[in-house]
C-alpha cells in the first residue's frame, strides 16, 4: 500500500516519474537493442507517423484551435482520419504535432495528468499552471526527441480569472512561449503562420474564425508535402474545436464541410 501513497504530491506524472521512469522514456526497440537516430555504430531508427499541421488563435470568444488530419511517414501517407487537438479538461485543449506515437501518448498523459489533480485537490490546475506542466512534460520526452521522436504540442486554455483565452507554444527542451494572437506549428506551420498574419484581426466572430482557420490549413497543404487537405470524395475535413468560458466543445462537422466547399468554390472562381 505503501507503494501508492508515495508522497509525489498531486502529480500522476511526477508518480510515473519516480517510480517507473522507463514508462515515460523507454526508446523505441529494434530487436534487442534501442533504436536511435542513425549516429554512427548504432541502428538507424525506422521511419515512424507524423502529425503535420496545427494552429490557434484567439477570437471573440476564446482560442480556435484547429489541425488537418494526415499523418505522413516518409514521403508515404500513413493515416488520413488522425486527430491531432484534443480537450485536456473542461477549459483547455491541446494539438500536436510530431512523432505521431509519442505525442499523443503524451495528450493522453497530460489528460490523466489533470484529471489526477483535480480529483486530488478537488479543484483544477490554473491556466498557467497547467501550461507549466505541460512544459515539464515536454522536457521529460528530450530523451526521445534525441532519438528523432520530436514532440512539440501547442496548448490552449480559457483563463476562468483573466476571462480570456491563451494560447502557448514550446520547444523541444520544455521551453514554454506564450502567444498573445496566434501560433502554427508542424511541417506546415510557416505557410499557416503567413496566412493568419495576413487574415487575423482582434475580435473576430466564430463564423470568420473558423473561415481564417481552415484556408490557413488549406494554403499550408497547398506548399507542404506533409499536411493534408480536406478530402471531399472521402468526407475528411480538418479538426477543429473552440474553448471558451462555457467550456471546450467541437466545431460541427456540417459547418466545417459548408465552409471548406465555399472556399474551395472561391478558388475554382479564381483560376
Amino acid at each position: 500500500m505503501s507503494f501508492f501513497l508515495d508522497p509525489h504530491g498531486s502529480s500522476f506524472y511526477d508518480f510515473l516519474a519516480g517510480r517507473g521512469p522507463e514508462s515515460l522514456h523507454q526508446a523505441p526497440r529494434i530487436g534487442s537493442q534501442p533504436a536511435t537516430s542513425g549516429a554512427p555504430g548504432t541502428s538507424a531508427l525506422p521511419a515512424v507517423p507524423h502529425g503535420t499541421t496545427v494552429l490557434a488563435f484567439r477570437y471573440q470568444d476564446g482560442v480556435l484551435m484547429a489541425g488537418d488530419r494526415q499523418a505522413t511517414e516518409g514521403f508515404q501517407v500513413a493515416g488520413r482520419r488522425i486527430d491531432k487537438v484534443f480537450k485536456t479538461d473542461e477549459h483547455s485543449a491541446i494539438a500536436i504535432a510530431g512523432a505521431a506515437g509519442p505525442s499523443l501518448e503524451l495528450a493522453r498523459l497530460f489528460q490523466v495528468e489533470l484529471e489526477h489533480y483535480e480529483k486530488l485537490e478537488g479543484d483544477m490546475l490554473s491556466c498557467e499552471g497547467k501550461a507549466n506542466k505541460l512544459a515539464q512534460m515536454v522536457r521529460g520526452n528530450l530523451p526521445m526527441a534525441f532519438q528523432g521522436l520530436v514532440v512539440i504540442p501547442l496548448f490552449a486554455g480559457y483563463d476562468l480569472k483573466r476571462r480570456e483565452g491563451r494560447i502557448f507554444k514550446y520547444d523541444v527542451t520544455g521551453g514554454r512561449y506564450e502567444e498573445t494572437e496566434y501560433h502554427a506549428t508542424g511541417s506546415g506551420g510557416k505557410d499557416a503562420r503567413d496566412t493568419m498574419k495576413q487574415l487575423y484581426r482582434r475580435g473576430l466572430k466564430e463564423a470568420q474564425a473558423l473561415r481564417i482557420a481552415l484556408e490557413a490549413l488549406y494554403n499550408a497543404a497547398e506548399e507542404d508535402v506533409g499536411t493534408g487537405g480536406p478530402d471531399l470524395v472521402r468526407g475528411i475535413y480538418p479538426t477543429v474545436k473552440v474553448i471558451t468560458e462555457k467550456g471546450v466543445r467541437d466545431l460541427e462537422e456540417s459547418k466545417i464541410a459548408e465552409t471548406c466547399n465555399a472556399l474551395i468554390n472561391e478558388r475554382r472562381e479564381r483560376v
